[in-house]
């Protein structure tokens, strides 16, 4: 849709984004020389004059103000730039003084990379400046001055009529033939008036970007390298610590629960085989009582392997395993779990597991007479929350319950927290990536 203003259609939106850039890109450039041999003259004259008398000590402080003078030029460019580039570009974090002295942080200036590569850039923009200047020109003065040559073609000497070039031509009147030409070549210069200060425009914003903004850059994917890193370190420890803490506690079940029946197990079939010689009733009766240890190992043992790997959970997804796990749970369980495509298998386990720890240890500390599950699938991942109406006091903190369980969340990739007042409850939120 566009609109009308006096009779005159709007130019639509491309068009006006169009020339809106060829305008930035245009004063970006014609700006940009003048500056350049402004900050060519300052920043060398303070330099030279700085490192000459840098023997009498007179020399520090014009290079420091000269640093100085270089930084803010250096924030006007950037300003300058963004609208080029069509993006926000991040300011550079420049050196302090960490000392209290008054003469420390004056110099801090002389210490710091940014500030020097903001002078090295004032000195040498003036060559790409120099050169990106010279095609905006040349491509203006081309466009308009060929395009309107029209108009002023009578206010120009002209030498004796050449016959040649409109028998070239096919003209008879030479001036015809001059305004032709001049006209086809200001179209020529209109045509590519759009790319070539675009690319100007673009070569000394590139040059600019990489001294004002590449030592910046740099240290931020360092940064973020590092970070990286360090978060890889302590997923795999996390991942370590919780593999432990499972292990541990698999052990602690097995030697607690079906190794001790299966010792009774043993010692009851032996009492029964020295009991059917001489008394068989009894030996039955010792049977009938190994066969019921049997299956109370058996259903410990079908507990101990939903722990390890809950069949339900790899052949139905998420909400069926959280289904059946409300149904286990001694205290009445509210689940909210809508039904969602399969995830990551890493993900739904530790989202099955987080939990089943907090139901265990709502049936076991809390005192709880409800507790609300929830499982939500946002745009950054996987949320899932725990909350009871228990005595509260719950922690992550290592010696306690939750430990495990958050290093299990953190082996993931998520992040675990717990809101636990002492009387109110607790409410524990995982949040996992996808």
């Amino acid at each position: 849709m566009t609109t009308t203003y006096a009779g005159a259609t709007a130019a639509p939106a491309p068009a006006r984004r169009f020339l809106r850039q060829l305008g930035v890109d245009t004063q970006y450039v014609l700006l940009g020389f003048p500056i350049g041999l402004l900050t060519l003259v300052l920043f060398v004259t303070g330099f030279a004059v700085g490192v000459g008398t840098a023997i009498i000590w007179i020399g520090l402080p014009i290079l420091v103000a000269t640093l100085v003078m270089s930084r803010g030029f250096a924030i006007v460019e950037r300003s300058r730039m963004a609208p080029v580039l069509g993006r926000r570009l991040p300011h550079p974090i420049y050196r302090t003084a960490t000392g209290s002295g008054w003469l420390r942080r004056s110099l801090s200036p002389l210490l710091d990379a940014q500030a020097w590569l903001d002078m090295v850039h004032g000195v040498f923009r003036f060559i790409p400046s120099t050169i990106a200047f010279s095609f905006v020109l040349a491509w203006w003065a081309g466009a308009l001055g060929g395009l309107t040559y029209p108009l002023w073609d009578w206010a120009l000497p002209h030498p004796p009529e050449n016959y040649e070039l409109p028998e070239m031509l096919g003209f008879g009147d030479t001036a015809a033939a001059r305004i032709l030409l001049y006209l086809a070549a200001g179209a020529f210069f209109a045509v590519t008036l759009y790319p070539v200060v675009r690319a100007a425009a673009l070569l000394e914003s590139a040059f600019a970007y990489s001294m004002l903004n590449g030592v910046s850059r740099l240290r931020h994917e360092v940064s973020a390298a590092n970070e990286a890193r360090d978060v890889a370190q302590q997923q795999r420890a996390a991942a370590v610590s919780a593999e432990a803490v499972a292990l541990r506690r698999l052990e602690r079940d097995i030697h607690d629960g079906p190794q001790q029946r299966l010792v009774r197990l043993a010692m009851d079939l032996g009492r029964a085989e020295q009991q059917f010689s001489t008394d068989p009733e009894k030996a039955r009766a010792t049977v009938a009582e190994a066969l019921a240890q049997t299956r109370e190992t058996l259903d410990e043992l079908r507990a101990l392997s939903r722990g390890i790997a809950p069949p339900i959970l790899v052949d139905r997804g998420l909400q069926a395993a959280l289904t059946a796990l409300a149904g286990r749970c001694t205290v009445p369980v509210d689940l909210d779990a809508p039904p969602i495509d399969r995830l990551d298998p890493s993900i739904e386990s530790t989202a099955y597991f987080v939990v089943a720890e907090a139901l265990t240890n709502v049936a076991k500390h809390s005192h709880a007479s409800e507790v609300q599950v929830s499982v939500e699938r946002i745009a950054t991942g996987l949320l899932v929350t725990v909350a009871d109406d228990g005595v509260g006091g719950a922690s992550l903190a290592k010696g306690h319950g939750l430990a495990g369980l958050d290093d299990r969340v953190r082996a993931a990739g998520g992040v675990l927290a717990v809101e636990s007042p002492e009387g109110e409850g607790t409410r524990l939120t995982a949040a996992l990536p996808l």
